[in-house]
């Protein structure tokens, strides 16, 4: 029993502390292999890095909740588009979107994405109209292999390749301009009957402006009319300020909670410490995994889930303190202790969990992103409290490590 005590408990730590090291610093192997710490690979909030935040009114009257959520959900999918997976859309007050788009410090770049209402259409010389978004099954950037100029291929619907066979018929030898909202994109002469469900847009400037058009194109037309009312550009250098000086805070915050558990229940609280360590590191793993944003109200989120973790470990020690008190082996009054206080830790935890989902559902924006990590945390938390400190704890009685009371600061008269 001893002996192979003695082998989990050196292989667990050896292996958290690894874990630790790699999540913090991350590890190259040979020339062409790195394993990225969670600093390279944990998306970062607007409030963090710095980046553009936009809020847009919605000008029409009488806009339903059905209405006011398609247009969020396509605003989201087109700065989503601009390669910033860490962006945010959320409704604001009654009428209002903000657009929080972190690492891009360009406005006008962001106004274009956001901005167009999107409706493309085609339109005859005799000014019918023949396409529109709806009959658009996809839309790609691409280029021309005989002018080596930028593209916009269009995948057509079956409804709308039979119109475009019938209008490339009836409209042979004459043009055929291509709007987007009430912007000309190109305005092509037809020179041969197109039947494949197949187009093609130029006039892009640059291989860029296609792709931001094709994105436009594919999100589909926006429901409702949008009016900027408010730009906010967040500067880089307030965003890598603010991410030292909360990795700092944290630090300071878990270093003081790791030497007070030391100092209330001795040995025990070693024991406590690994497990919160490894504790950091599964909700930061988390975090990199569902690619969520860690942000400044995430990082108090997360410092609180910490704060909660050891308090599962506080109630354990201190039932067990109870039981040597009263005359119980240090077995005994381990096993008692960690049954006595299971109901309260999940109560509790059960709790804390209700309320951030209804926080994460009911709230937004930065509410949002507290209710996440809290919640994570706590999930998380229980694991370590309940199973990572409770085998550490009954290795390191058997192989000798916690042996007598005065181990958990208790003195027998």
């Amino acid at each position: 029993m001893k002996k192979k005590s003695t082998v989990y408990f050196v292989l667990s730590v050896v292996v958290i502390a690894v874990l630790a090291y790699l999540g913090a610093f991350g590890l190259n192997i040979g020339d062409s292999y790195r394993i990225k710490s969670f600093g390279e690979t944990i998306n970062r909030g607007l409030d963090l890095q710095g980046g553009v935040s936009v809020v847009q009114q919605i000008t029409d009257k009488n806009v339903s909740d059905a209405t006011m959520q398609r247009t969020i959900n396509l605003l989201d999918l087109r700065v989503n588009k601009m390669g910033v997976s860490e962006t945010s859309v959320a409704k604001e007050g009654t009428d209002k979107i903000r657009v929080n788009v972190p690492g891009k410090f360009n406005p006008d770049e962001v106004l274009k994405n956001i901005g167009k209402t999107g409706k493309l259409k085609f339109v005859g010389p005799d000014n019918s109209t023949i396409l529109t978004g709806s009959d658009v099954k996809s839309a790609s950037p691409g280029t021309d292999p005989q002018t080596n100029k930028p593209i916009i291929n269009l995948q057509l619907s079956d409804s709308g390749t039979k119109k475009f066979a019938d209008a490339t018929q009836k409209y042979l030898g004459q043009k055929i301009t291509i709007y987007m909202d009430e912007d000309i994109l190109t305005d092509p002469t037809v020179d041969a009957v197109i039947s494949d469900g197949k187009a093609q847009i130029s006039g892009s400037a640059t291989l860029d402006e296609a792709k931001r058009q094709a994105d436009i194109i594919s999100a589909g037309a926006l429901p409702v009319t949008l009016k900027t009312v408010q730009v906010q550009t967040v500067s880089p250098t307030l965003g890598s300020t603010a991410l030292p000086m909360s990795v700092r805070a944290g630090g300071i915050g878990i270093a003081i909670v790791f030497a007070l558990m030391f100092i209330w229940f001795r040995r025990p609280g070693i024991m406590a410490d690994i497990a919160l360590v490894l504790y950091v590191f599964l909700v930061l793993l988390v975090f990199s995994g569902i690619g969520a944003t860690l942000t400044l109200s995430g990082i108090a989120g997360f410092l609180l889930t910490v704060g909660m973790a050891v308090d599962a470990n506080v109630l354990i020690f201190a039932r067990i303190k109870e039981e040597l008190k009263v005359g119980k082996s240090i077995k005994s009054a381990t096993k008692a202790g960690f049954q006595n206080a299971l109901s309260s830790i999940v109560d509790s935890n059960t709790n804390t969990i209700i309320a951030g989902v209804v926080l994460y559902f009911l709230g937004s924006g930065v509410v949002k992103g507290f209710a996440l990590t809290l919640i994570i945390g706590v999930i998380i938390s229980l694991f370590t409290a309940l199973f990572v400190t409770k085998h550490l704890m009954n290795w390191a009685i058997n192989i000798g490590l916690i042996s007598k009371p005065e181990h958990f600061g208790v003195k027998r008269g």
